[in-house]
C-alpha cells in the first residue's frame, strides 16, 4: 500500500516556515502580496478537474504567509522566528503522526506491503494538436506523482481514453513541471 511521505497541504506549510525563518516584516509582507497576486491569477484560470489545484496551492500559500505576517505582527518579531510559532512548530509533528496513523491503518487492513514514498506534485499542461481547429482552452491539471515522465503517464492514462478530457479536444501534453515543493523546498 503507497503512503505519501508529504501530502501536497504538508510541503506548503512546511515550505514556507521555511521560507520565512529570518525575514524582516517588509520582506514577509511582500510575500503575502505575491501570494495575493498568485490567488488572483489562479482564480482567474479555468477550473481544474482534479482537487489538487493552482488555485488550491495558491490558498495554502497566501494563508500560510498571512498568518506568518499577523503573528509577527501580533508579537512585534523584528524577524521571523519558528521557536515564538507555536503553529508552525507543530506542522512536522503533525506530518509524522499522520505518517505513523497512515503506516497502522495500512498494516491494520492487511492491504498488502507499506511504500512510504515521496511523491511531488505536477502541474501538467496540455494543448489542442497541431492543426487543431477548434477553440480550446489549455487544460491544466495537478497530479502527485514520484517523477515528471509517471505523471504525464498517469495523466494520460487518465485523460487520454476515449471520451476523455484530451481526446475530446484533440488535446496532447506539452509541459509536464513541478509545483511543489517549489525549488529549495524540503527535498
Amino acid at each position: 500500500m503507497l503512503i505519501y511521505e508529504y501530502l501536497p497541504h504538508e510541503i506548503i506549510k512546511l515550505g514556507v516556515v521555511s521560507k520565512a525563518a529570518d525575514l524582516d516584516p517588509g520582506v514577509v509582507a511582500a510575500q503575502v502580496r505575491l501570494a495575493q497576486e498568485r490567488l488572483g491569477s489562479a482564480r482567474l484560470a479555468p477550473l481544474e478537474p482534479h482537487h489538487l489545484s493552482e488555485l488550491l496551492i495558491a490558498e495554502w500559500r497566501r494563508h500560510q504567509w498571512e498568518r506568518i505576517a499577523g503573528l509577527m505582527n501580533m508579537e512585534g518579531m523584528a524577524v521571523y522566528e519558528l521557536a515564538r510559532d507555536a503553529r508552525g512548530s507543530r506542522y512536522e509533528l503533525q506530518r509524522l503522526q499522520r505518517l505513523v496513523k497512515d503506516v497502522a491503518e495500512a498494516e491494520r487492513s492487511g492491504a498488502g506491503a507499506v511504500e512510504i514514498t515521496r511523491h511531488r506534485a505536477y502541474r501538467i499542461d496540455a494543448r489542442p494538436a497541431a492543426g487543431s481547429t477548434a477553440h480550446v482552452p489549455v487544460l491544466t491539471l495537478h497530479l502527485m506523482e514520484a517523477t515528471p515522465d509517471r505523471a504525464a503517464e498517469k495523466a494520460w492514462t487518465v485523460h487520454g481514453r476515449d471520451g476523455g478530457l484530451y481526446q475530446r479536444g484533440g488535446y496532447r501534453i506539452t509541459s509536464v513541471e513541478q509545483a511543489l515543493p517549489e525549488p529549495g523546498e524540503l527535498f
